[in-house]
């Protein structure tokens, strides 16, 4: 699945020919963005208590993937990128970054599917569903992504890079056939598969909103009728304007603006949360008799917001190369220069660096924990 390490200078094999400085300071910084931007998201959720959710749970293993990637993988590949893209180590060494390659990448792919499918989960089947703590469905989920990284990148393990006629001056994929299989298993599945559920996704949330509004709207209208049957002072004439709005960024004190000691909110909307509880026409005094119904909090909701923004960034990244690295697996005729390989592979691994931008851009508790974090240490 992963880069050829030749990017360049395939005709020119002498490894001190040509050194590609550009290559190198870009390369340096690159892994010095990556480790100090997954460092912090990972050290947020481990410190800050309002991260600790089973959303971040799922980041941070995909920002440990990218950790990584960063410090056993990209040394090696900008160092061979320095030296024009001629391999200059030996054998087992490149078979050994191989192997990492192809798990870490597809370890940051497969806990993107795994985000998707218990975010899924999460708004399709809400009930009973833990948010605070990680269960045994999503340990078991996060250990399937790195069990099924490895599983794939086996093949590299057990020697299938060790081929007759191999070019020592080449990092590089050597089997074909197996090209085919890690792009299919490690891209071409579990990308339509994610697009697939946070549709799906996002389309339940939609329908969950409109629902928690109208019901609302529905019980001020009641605690009015509530109100007017009883001689109490009337109601605000319209909805209050927090119906208007997501009631996740509502202050308790506005909620109480609008509220009556004699007919007071339902404890449940003055939680920062999304309720799906209804209540009997007119009896908002009372404790509700139903039985405990799903509820997401406004914090999580918009967590999973950001959560489509990290996908398409990383489709964005990583698509060129898979199909460049595809093409030249399926089509022997093509011709594919070593310096598009080089480029669309340097796009591949800026996506590890992205996803803590997105996070302190889009979040705003990750962006508050960076922010003190940073100032703490300047």
């Amino acid at each position: 699945m992963p880069p050829n390490l030749t990017a360049s200078n395939e005709t020119d094999p002498s490894p001190n020919s040509h050194y590609n400085f550009p290559a190198l300071i870009f390369g340096i910084l690159l892994i010095v963005i990556i480790i100090c931007g997954n460092l912090l998201v990972c050290l947020s959720v481990w410190t800050e208590k309002a991260l600790k959710t089973t959303t971040n749970y799922f980041i941070v293993s995909l920002a440990v993937a990218d950790l990584l990637l960063a410090v056993l993988v990209l040394p090696l590949f900008v160092y061979a990128e320095f030296q024009g893209g001629v391999w200059s180590l030996n054998a087992v060494l490149c078979d050994a970054l191989m192997t990492l390659d192809v798990m870490l990448c597809t370890a940051s792919i497969f806990n993107l599917c795994a985000i998707s499918v218990d975010r899924f989960i999460a708004v399709s089947i809400p009930l009973n569903y833990n948010r605070r703590h990680v269960d045994q469905r999503q340990i078991i989920l996060l250990s399937a992504t790195w069990i099924f990284a490895l599983a794939v990148a086996s093949p590299v393990i057990f020697g299938i890079n060790k081929v007759h006629n191999r070019d020592p001056t080449l990092c590089k994929l050597e089997d074909n056939n197996y090209i085919i299989y890690s792009s299919v298993c490690s891209f071409f599945i579990p990308c339509p598969i994610m697009v697939v559920l946070y549709f799906g996704m996002f389309r339940g949330l939609k329908k969950w909103e409109e629902a928690r509004k109208a019901k609302l709207k529905s019980s001020m209208q009641a605690c009015r009728k509530y109100h007017s049957g009883h001689s109490l002072p009337p109601l605000p004439p319209l909805p209050p304007p927090i119906i208007e709005r997501d009631l996740a960024d509502v202050k308790l004190e506005e909620l109480s603006r609008y509220s009556h000691p004699d007919c007071p909110f339902p404890k449940e909307y003055k939680r920062d949360s999304i309720q799906t509880v209804a209540f009997p026409d007119g009896k908002y005094c009372q404790a509700a008799p139903k039985k405990k119904r799903a509820k997401i909090n406004g914090r999580e909701r918009k967590a999973m917001k950001v959560l489509p923004i990290v996908v398409g960034a990383f489709l964005f990244c990583w698509t060129p190369f898979f199909v460049v690295h595809i093409t030249r697996a399926l089509c022997d005729a093509c011709d594919i220069s070593p310096q598009l390989m080089s480029i669309v592979t340097w796009l591949g691994y800026v996506n590890s660096a992205l996803n803590p931008i997105i996070y302190t851009v889009f979040n705003t508790e990750f962006r508050n924990f960076f922010h003190k974090f940073l100032h703490s240490c300047c």
